[in-house]
């Protein structure tokens, strides 16, 4: 394995390859149909904040590693969606994009396509993956970070992948889905796979995957899949590691939950009255070090909730030094993310500056 050093003076090659798009792929023809659409015009730039300001959920795709699916590439497309046009933008394109919403550091993530894939396909796209991601960060460090990708049908490997990308590469963690497949990451097969997480400072991303075991119901109207599916993907995903001990057995686990970690941050405290009211459907085996709402302080949620009330209920219910920026670009689901926090009518300047950046610069390491 190389170095970090020499690692970073290999990274002259093309970022030809590089997409950037946003949760799910997209067909590679649309890319190459964009390069010659017409620039939309440059929204109006948010005025600079005086802190670092990091969104910490963001995507992008590569080519490279979509080619290694051959012709079943374009069957793990999106639906159409708003925007679609601008998730092939240059990286020039993407800085000024950042520029406008006063966003001065994204960190990259690329949602796991490879969960159901043959072992080997799997290993060799997060590879391509982890490279391409180290790749650009190098070259544009004060404004990418990434997580890396994790072949986690393989667990030795994914061990080893996980301290190369951050040891070697200069990744900050890992994206995983809400579960493998429907296996739940609090499975002791996962568990060497979070103690290097938890030795190595690494953070891991939970970007839910939907709720496919929910499909039948969420068909018809509304994209359901997405705006039900992918918060409760992420809901039940964080109550498993509370209830089956996995964050008492790793207290030092750094775990961030996209989507203001769906329903769980508005409705945990029906999980403190779980074991009480219904003691049969608890292991007594498991004893929890304590109540399932005081994990809150443990975990990191990204601020995607939308409305100022949204963000009121979640720095009330989590606390303001939990939150961090959380946006899905270039998926437009909050085109203003520094917007929302610094207009916000109930945060203090503080809490606005730790949301904004500092909480972020914390949970990675970064000099803030």
């Amino acid at each position: 394995m190389r170095d970090r050093r020499s690692f970073l003076a290999s990274t002259s090659g093309s970022l030809a390859g590089l997409m950037f798009c946003g949760c799910g792929l997209l067909h590679a023809r649309q890319a190459a149909a964009q390069t010659t659409a017409p620039p939309k015009p440059a929204a109006p730039a948010v005025r600079r904040s005086r802190v670092k300001t990091i969104d910490t959920h963001t995507h992008c795709y590569f080519q490279e590693a979509l080619d290694l699916l051959g012709p079943e590439g374009a069957k793990a497309a999106l639906p159409p969606v708003k925007g679609q046009a601008e998730h092939f933008d240059s990286i020039d394109k993407r800085l000024a994009s950042m520029d406008a919403q006063g966003v001065d550091m994204q960190v990259l993530s690329i949602n796991p396509f490879w969960y159901g894939r043959d072992p080997d396909l799997a290993r060799a796209i997060t590879k391509v993956n982890n490279e391409k991601l180290a790749e650009l960060c190098a070259r544009k460090k004060d404004r990418f970070a990434a997580f890396a990708s994790l072949p986690l049908q393989n667990t030795e490997l994914s061990v080893q992948m996980l301290e190369e990308a951050v040891k070697k590469q200069g990744l900050v963690g890992a994206a995983i889905g809400g579960s493998l497949q429907g296996e739940d990451f609090s499975a002791a097969r996962f568990h060497p796979i979070w103690a290097k997480a938890q030795e190595l400072g690494a953070v891991l991303f939970i970007h839910p995957q939907s709720t496919p075991e929910l499909g039948k119901r969420f068909k018809g109207n509304g994209w359901l899949s997405n705006v039900i599916g992918n918060p409760l993907d992420t809901t039940i995903a964080l109550n498993k590691l509370i209830f089956e001990g996995t964050l008492d057995k790793f207290p030092g686990l750094k775990v961030l939950a996209a989507h203001g970690g769906g329903y769980f941050g508005s409705y945990a405290p029906r999980s403190d009255h779980s074991c009480f009211v219904a003691p049969a459907n608890c292991d007594p085996s498991i004893v929890l070090k304590k109540k399932p709402t005081e994990y809150l302080s443990q975990l990191w949620f990204d601020s995607l909730v939308f409305t100022d009330e949204g963000i009121r209920h979640l720095v009330a219910e989590v606390g303001a030094d939990r939150v961090v920026i959380g946006s899905d670009s270039p998926i437009p689901w909050n085109e203003q993310p520094v917007k929302l926090i610094r207009d916000a009518k109930t945060l203090t300047p503080q809490q606005k500056d730790a949301i904004l950046g500092h909480n972020a610069a914390r949970l990675f390491g970064f000099h803030a």
